[in-house]
């Protein structure tokens, strides 16, 4: 294309061409241009549309970014995702806001006047330049609105999926803690088997469904949240109505299920009331029948009054008996279960049998009201009569044990009054004797129902205390209420009484809950958890340490925190000593028990029981004075068992050579507490303390302490019942004991032979061992004379030898010659570490150590009173040494011829004096036998107790021929067990046996020595 080119020569040409106000002043035109600011902006027009550009693609590129974002499928998650997404929204927002400001300030900047003073407007140019800018800030526009409201969708699915997840998260805790209320509900299946165990489980109902109650209003409350945003048009309603539904249910059918347990239970508390009163019915009347005087029964108006009573009586079964069977299964079938319907059955038979014995008892009465008719014959008297009642009826007969004061037996309650009716009352035996039984029944019964509702009570407080004060002391929400001096010291304060509560909820009240049909039974409960019992020693044990910390955090804010929270009228310090008041209780509910089960089955059980709950409550006494003991360096441990400990007055007596030094100058006795364990005794001296509680308890400040294997005692001290010494190697140290009573003193004298019998024993068994061993090592004996004499003593041996092989507990025998008897006796006991080298050579036999005395034995001179001998057991009782030589008694060193006290294991001794005699020899005269004799061996005389026999005379090797006055038999019998058989008399030294059988050791004729051994053999003559 051909474009004309004009060539000009001047200005005023190009006017002629183009206009002035198109041409700038240096052409001679009114155009009013300045090419650099035009250049300017431009270029900041153009760096704004690239601006533009740029957010738009930017916000374009974010928006494809959120919405390809996968929603997340946990509560973290999603937080986290909302909060990116805003903080780059945030971001994106603020790079906008700039752009728009830049376009701002470009289109303020088109707008102004060219310059000062020109008339003219704005040129073309700027207009184009404006409409430019204004595009592209109205497009900008556009695009920030779009952005916003994809944002503002976006950011509702994002909150609505967070509260999504919360929901979800929700439904999940609460429906797992739902699934474990209804597996919990779901084993409350038991309806009760009495009227305080429904009431107890009506409590742990409600209590329980009181803890459930939080996780049911959970789901109540998270099932409206999903409703809630069912209603706020959330995307994920098909995922919210299902499991709001779900949750619904759930609650509905908990509370259902807690209804119909409810209602079971309201049920069984029904039955077991009418249970109850019928049961409370039947024992009312058996206490009124067995509380109607029989005297006055006998009278024609006595017996009017009483069958008046009587009908009033049965009046009232209206309302409290069972009147039918079907009629109760019917009403409760949905309780009743094989145990329940069991008890039903048996309450409704004694309903029965107690109308019977009404209706015997009326058909008695009635014959006893009716006018007599026939004349009164008047007859003697019979001697026999006077001491029968005067008020029998005719028929009526009466044995002789039951004669006598019938009015003392009507004053000694329902059980004698039922016993004597049924003695007097009614002609048959049979009757009277079930009406006795059962009124024993119902005592039994009573005492059972008090040990079951208080073992019931018991543990009931005893978690009461371990979750509303122990289980507190670990709740952070507690921990500013509790002191500093109380922080760690939940063992102290507390003590094993969680496990004193496990004992008792899940082993003991079980199995008390089973005895409630036989109460009699129940003393087989004790004596198999008698062990369990210790348990309660260690809290005794802690009791003065929980008390002492107790006085000094008593008023701390946190125990009466809890005390408030569980309404307690009693503060923490008397739920304490609930245990130590439980422990003593039980001695005395089996006491009540036993009295009314004296001729049941488990009556031996219960005696038993009875006897070790008392060995318990001795053992914790003791162990609380022993904690008290302070200054002792050993472990007491190593003592062994404490046995005995108690209060005495002691006199002390020291042997330095041959010098006798006695501390008795002062007359006045030192004060010593003793503690007797099995390897020794302790003398402490009794310190009182000031304070109160356990800190009043005295302490035991240790002074010494005698090893038992060297202790010897002596039982009576001349002038003093109450005496008996303790004397130590060898009498160089002896320690007068004087106990507050006789018995004290007893029982202490018996602890100690029991100990020394122990130690002795062991020695013996030893060395029958050993005899036994060097017995088999000798060649066999030859056949001697055959005369009666010697076939008796070889048949002797053989029966003393079977004797030591079976290990039986045998002792050595010595006699001792007459003392006046105003002279008083007592037995020494000691261990001993000689043994005769004599003696190691023979066999053990008490015949053979019988003749050997025989041989040493020789009587002294009728001046010299009884010497003294002592009760040895060998300080090495496995025999790890040999018999040494015999030695002379250290009391008596001027008899050459008696035993010494470490030549003997086993002795009798005298009264206390000073000098010694010789022994003592069997006398011929009569004598009772106190010991049956059945050896059954050959030639050898067999008596039992209580024959009265004659010693004759003295034979040859130890024998002595004997004649039984009650049967008229003779023979010969060995010396040694004639001594066992005769016991103590005037001719004979008085003796007892460790042992039931003939030729047994000798330890006291005032106790036995071990536990398990027959009473002391007392003469009879």
């Amino acid at each position: 294309m051909k474009v004309p080119v004009i060539m000009l020569s001047s200005v005023p040409e190009l006017h002629g061409y183009i206009d002035k106000s198109q041409l700038t002043e240096d052409l001679g035109g009114t155009l009013d241009y300045c090419h650099s600011r035009w250049l300017c902006h431009r270029t900041a027009i153009e760096s704004f549309a690239l601006m533009v550009k740029q957010t738009a693609q930017m916000l374009q590129s974010f928006g494809t970014e959120l919405a390809e974002t996968e929603l997340p499928n946990d509560v973290p998650s999603t937080s986290s995702v909302l909060s990116v997404h805003t903080e780059k929204k945030d971001k994106a927002k603020e790079d906008l806001r700039l752009v728009l400001q830049e376009g701002q300030g470009i289109l303020e900047s088109l707008q102004e006047p060219p310059s000062e003073g020109t008339a003219q407007g704005v040129n073309q140019d700027q207009l184009d330049s404006q409409a430019t800018v204004q595009r592209l800030l109205a497009q900008l526009q556009e695009t920030e609105a779009a952005f916003d409201e994809f944002w503002a969708k976006h950011q509702q699915k994002l909150q609505q999926c967070l509260c999504l997840r919360h929901f979800e998260q929700g439904f999940r805790e609460v429906k797992a803690a739902l699934d474990t209320v209804s597996q919990k509900i779901a084993t409350f299946t038991d309806v009760g088997n009495s009227l305080a165990h429904v009431e107890h489980l009506l409590k742990d109902l409600a209590s329980f469904e009181e803890k459930s109650s939080m996780a049911v209003e959970r789901a109540r409350t998270l099932a409206l949240e999903g409703e809630g945003l069912i209603d706020n048009k959330h995307y994920a309603v098909d995922s919210i109505r299902p499991k709001c539904e779900e949750l619904r249910h759930l609650c509905d059918q908990f509370s259902k299920e807690v209804g119909r347990r409810r209602g079971l239970l309201s049920k069984a508390l029904e039955l077991h009331s009418l249970l109850e009163t019928s049961m409370k019915w039947c024992d009312e009347g058996i206490y009124l029948l067995a509380s109607q005087p029989v005297d006055k029964c006998q009278s024609q108006d006595g017996a009017e009054a009483a069958l008046q009573e009587i009908e009033r009586f049965l009046e009232t079964g209206v309302e409290h008996k069972i009147r039918e069977l079907s009629k109760i299964y019917k009403d409760y079938e949905s309780i009743l279960n094989p145990d329940l319907m069991e008890h039903v059955q048996r309450v409704f038979q004694k309903q029965e049998s107690m109308q019977q014995m009404f209706h015997r008892r009326q058909a008695s009465l009635k014959k006893l009201a009716a006018k007599q008719t026939r004349p009164v014959q008047p007859v003697a008297p019979r001697p026999e009569a006077l001491t029968k009642s005067p008020c029998l009826s005719p028929g009526t007969w009466r044995g002789p044990e039951n004669s006598g004061s019938e009015g003392s037996a009507l004053r000694r309650g329902p059980y004698r009054r039922a016993k004597s009716e049924a003695s007097d009352s009614r002609p048959g035996r049979s009757s009277s004797t079930g009406d006795e039984e059962e009124s024993l029944a119902i005592l039994r019964r009573h005492v059972m129902n008090e040990l079951l509702d208080t073992e019931r009570a018991y543990v009931e407080e005893l978690l009461c205390v371990l979750e509303g004060y122990a289980a507190e002391m670990d709740n952070p929400l507690m921990a500013h209420l509790i002191s500093t001096g109380l922080h760690s010291k939940k063992g102290v304060l507390f003590g094993n009484m969680e496990e004193i509560y496990h004992f008792h909820n899940r082993v003991f009240l079980r199995e008390l809950e089973n005895c409630i049909d036989c109460p009699e039974l129940v003393g087989r409960c004790f004596l198999e958890r008698m062990e369990d019992f210790q348990i309660y020693e260690k809290y005794c044990q802690n009791k003065p340490r929980s008390e002492s910390l107790w006085r000094q955090c008593s008023d701390c804010p946190f125990f009466q925190e809890c005390q408030r929270k569980l309404d307690h009228k009693l503060s923490l310090d008397s739920y304490l000593l609930k245990p130590v008041q439980r422990i003593t209780k039980y001695q005395l509910l089996l006491k009540e028990m036993l009295k009314y089960s004296r001729n049941c089955e488990g009556a031996e059980d219960l005696q038993e029981a009875l006897s070790s709950i008392l060995g318990i409550l001795k053992a914790v006494n003791d162990s609380m004075h022993l904690i008290a003991i302070t200054g002792y360096d050993g472990n007491l441990g190593d003592l062994g068992k404490l046995l005995m400990q108690g209060s005495f007055s002691v006199w002390t007596d020291h042997k330095k050579g041959h010098t006798k030094v006695k501390e008795l100058a002062r007359f006045k006795p030192m004060q010593r507490h003793l503690f007797l364990h099995e390897k020794a005794v302790l003398f402490c001296k009794k310190r009182e303390e000031n304070g109160e509680g356990y800190e009043k308890a005295p302490s035991y400040s240790y002074k010494q302490s005698l090893n038992m294997t060297a202790v010897g005692i002596t039982e009576n001290v001349k002038g003093d019942a109450k005496k008996f010494e303790i004397w130590y190697n060898s009498r160089e140290e002896v320690y007068i004991i004087q106990a507050p009573t006789p018995e004290i003193k007893a029982a202490w004298v018996s602890e100690i032979r029991k100990v020394l019998t122990s130690q002795l024993q062991a020695c013996r068994e030893a060395s029958q061992h050993r005899a036994l061993e060097y017995s088999h090592s000798l060649p066999l004996p030859t056949p001697a004379s055959t005369s009666p004499s010697r076939g008796n003593t070889r048949n002797m041996k053989k029966l003393e030898e079977r004797k030591t092989d079976s290990l039986n507990l045998e002792g050595y025998v010595s006699a001792s010659l007459s003392k006046p008897p105003e002279k008083g006796k007592d037995d020494a006991v000691s261990s001993s570490a000689s043994e005769s080298s004599a003696l190691s050579r023979k066999r053990f036999t008490l015949q053979g150590f019988a003749s050997l005395k025989g041989q040493k034995a020789s009587p002294t001179s009728p001046d010299k009173k009884a010497k003294r001998h002592e009760v040895k057991s060998d300080p090495t009782p496995f025999g790890l040494r040999g018999w040494s030589k015999a030695s002379h008694s250290l009391e008596a060193p001027e008899d050459d011829g008696g035993w010494s006290s470490t030549e003997e294991p086993i002795n009798s001794s005298d009264a206390e004096e000073d000098g010694g005699v010789g022994p003592k020899k069997l006398v011929p005269g009569k004598y009772t036998v106190v010991v049956d004799n059945e050896m059954g061996e050959p030639n050898t005389l067999t008596v039992r107790s209580g024959d009265v026999v004659e010693v004759v005379e003295e034979g040859a090797e130890g024998l002595w021929y004997v004649r039984d006055l009650s049967s008229s038999k003779e023979g010969w019998v060995p010396a040694s067990s004639l001594c066992v058989l005769l016991g103590k008399s005037s001719s004979a030294q008085g003796l007892s046996s460790s042992e039931s059988s003939p030729g047994s050791a000798v330890l006291s004729n005032s106790s036995s020595c071990s536990e398990g051994c027959p009473t002391p053999f007392d003469l009879q003559a």
